[in-house]
């Protein structure tokens, strides 16, 4: 397990990887993010993207998969309770045949005043395909129990 005592700045993580079709994109915008170029090919080719894209929201979430399975996610002691996102960014759209693999870096860690038995670790996820182009980054805070309040 990994503690608040653990997780220093500097640390990173690794997620294994995962590929997108266009099924799958297709089939999250229908559901959550209906607009035309994450739905159409023909039209989506006249949209910014110029061509199929995946909505942010599903390659944030595609992302929040892989960090919940890696051994990152399974080692946080009281699992990822998060605090908020801050920074989310989208650089460049994903596209179907993408394959995701994300990287979860340190950022900082404090004890918390209130609760001393916990701290703040923030955490920024920066999510890249095959090419090593990033997809999507955000900033992030969990509570993290200490090993020893």
């Amino acid at each position: 397990m990994l503690y608040f005592e653990d997780l220093t700045p500097g640390l990173r993580f690794h997620t294994a990887s995962l590929t997108i079709d266009t099924q799958a994109i297709q089939e999250f915008a229908g559901q959550f993010d209906p607009q035309h170029f994450h739905l159409d090919h023909d039209s989506a080719q006249d949209s910014v993207f110029q061509g199929l894209a995946a909505s942010g929201w599903h390659t944030s979430s595609l992302t929040m998969r892989l960090v919940v399975q890696s051994e990152f996610g399974r080692s946080v002691a009281g699992g990822l309770v998060g605090m908020g996102v801050d920074k989310m960014r989208w650089p460049r759209p994903t596209r179907a045949g993408d394959t995701l693999q994300a990287t979860i870096e340190v950022l900082s860690a404090k004890r918390s005043g209130s609760q001393p038995e916990f701290g703040v670790v923030k955490l920024r996820w920066t999510t890249d395909n095959q090419h090593g182009e990033e997809l999507m980054s955000l900033e992030t805070a969990i509570w993290v129990p200490l090993r020893q309040p």
